[in-house]
């Protein structure tokens, strides 16, 4: 197998909202914020759903993967219930191998609501469920020795089980990638965050705030030149600045696409590392695989939603 992905199985619940709805809800535009079930269920009764989809970043990435022709995998706790099947349904139907045997848990399968502002920035409102108790039992170690590339989520990083099946994880792989995923994960867990990007991964996915956070850089020269010192391949998202990779002492860009028509922003990291890890394993250069990476987010980017039809 190609690729491997653990990360949070959770179901998306689109909705369209107006700018006033983020504000009077204490929502921080175009960030994730992590809730209860009950504040998640009252936010829900407020809301029109536009559209339920088999969700989770790392997710998304796998089955632009498969999409592409990969042999991929993928690793999430979900609950045997309506959402958990759903969603194992959704990953089977494009090809993806599902490496987990759901059973009835005390908690349910994970929700994210998607909220699309007219500007088609997406907020999100996480209530994790039961994908947020992933355990070292939950990782299939043959699975992961088995793949060429494992590729995670920051979203899953958390103290306590989480952690210990990630780090299980890691210790048997063969090649780790990791998308930063969030500003508020890289705030929350900065020290760990940091030690795993010097010492652990082979590759990170970011975007320009997240990693600029991380190192506490001003300017993107700095992170840049952070690249070059610890020797990894980091990859760093600008929006409409296009992407950067930084390998060794390889430095190359890419532009973004222009006048596209952007319906909703959901997803677009996530294809774009699906994209790019496409290029990669398929032998592709940095610029190449920039540029798989670029025209996946350019397209998902103009549908509602995180997945490809």
């Amino acid at each position: 197998m190609k690729i491997l992905g653990i990360g949070n199985a959770i179901v998306d619940v689109i909705c369209k909202v107006d700018n006033s709805f983020i504000t009077e809800n204490n929502l921080t535009k175009s960030t994730m914020k992590l809730v209860g079930e009950v504040e998640f269920q009252k936010l829900l009764s407020l809301l029109k759903i536009e559209d339920t989809i088999s969700g989770g970043s790392v997710a998304n990435s796998i089955v632009g993967l498969s999409q592409l022709g990969n042999q991929v995998g993928f690793i999430g706790k979900v609950s045997d219930d309506e959402l958990g099947n759903k969603y194992e349904e959704g990953l089977k139907k494009e090809n993806v191998k599902y490496y987990y045997s759901k059973k009835k848990e005390l908690i349910p399968t994970g929700t994210c609501l998607i909220l699309i502002t007219p500007d088609s920035e997406r907020t999100m409102v996480t209530f994790l469920g039961t994908a947020g108790k992933i355990s070292e039992s939950d990782i299939d170690i043959s699975a992961v020795k088995k793949s060429e590339i494992l590729f995670l989520e920051g979203y899953l990083w958390d103290e306590g089980e989480p952690k210990k099946a990630f780090e299980k994880a890691i210790n048997n792989s063969n090649k780790v990638v990791m998308s930063l995923s969030d500003l508020f994960c890289v705030e929350r867990h900065k020290t760990h965050f940091l030690q795993l990007v010097k010492n652990k991964l082979d590759i990170t996915f970011a975007n320009e705030q997240e990693i600029m956070s991380l190192i506490n850089a001003k300017k993107i020269d700095e992170v840049i030149n952070f690249a070059k010192e610890i020797n990894k391949l980091i990859i760093i998202t600008r929006g409409d600045k296009g992407a950067i990779a930084v390998n060794k002492n390889e430095i190359v860009e890419c532009s973004a696409r222009k006048n596209l028509k952007i319906k909703d922003l959901t997803g677009a990291g996530d294809l774009f590392a699906g994209g790019f890890l496409h290029g990669l394993i398929n032998n592709k250069s940095l610029k190449e695989s920039l540029e798989t990476g670029t025209e996946m987010s350019s397209k998902i980017i103009q549908i509602i939603g995180a997945r490809l039809n």
